[in-house]
């Protein structure tokens, strides 16, 4: 048994041996990716700093861009604001006439009614008038016709004749 381990232990040192050489080259190759991964670590914030820097000068462009539409929009929107007022204004006074015409021509047919109503109002107080007076006229006649006839049944009745 201790032969066994003597054994073992020889190999262990003469593989150790190869061990340390393949070692060596890790850590050279560790060290190799760790300057690197430095380099890499240095390249990505220049680049972060330059994106940074670009992205600022486009959201300034957009900014100023923004603005002249913003602008313009507004310059438009205040033009037609103007010609939709003016059209407004148009119309207005189209209906303005329009009305003062109407009125117009509603105060002639108006006058036109009155004078015809007026006429035909006369006419019908003068037909009513001289009806008034033909029926006066028959009361009067109407009451010598009843009292004639009373008076002829009471004459009658009394043998006045």
């Amino acid at each position: 048994m201790v032969l066994a381990q003597r054994k073992e232990i020889t190999e262990m040192q003469e593989n150790t041996s190869s061990l340390e050489s393949r070692v060596a080259r890790l850590e050279s190759d560790v060290s190799h990716i760790r300057s690197d991964v430095s380099l890499i670590q240095v390249d990505l914030r220049d680049l972060r700093k330059t994106m940074d820097m670009k992205f600022e000068n486009s959201d300034a462009k957009l900014d100023a861009l923004a603005a002249k539409v913003d602008a313009k929009f507004d310059a438009f929107r205040a033009e037609v604001d103007a010609k939709f007022d003016a059209f407004g204004a148009k119309v207005d006074a189209k209906f303005d006439t329009f009305g003062a015409k109407v009125d117009a021509k509603l105060d002639a047919l108006d006058k036109k009614f009155d004078a015809k109503f007026d006429g035909l109002d006369k006419k019908f107080d003068q037909k009513f008038d001289s009806l008034a007076a033909k029926i006066g006229e028959l009361k009067v006649w109407a009451l010598l016709v009843i009292g004639g006839g009373v008076l002829s049944v009471v004459a009658r009745a009394l043998h006045w004749f």
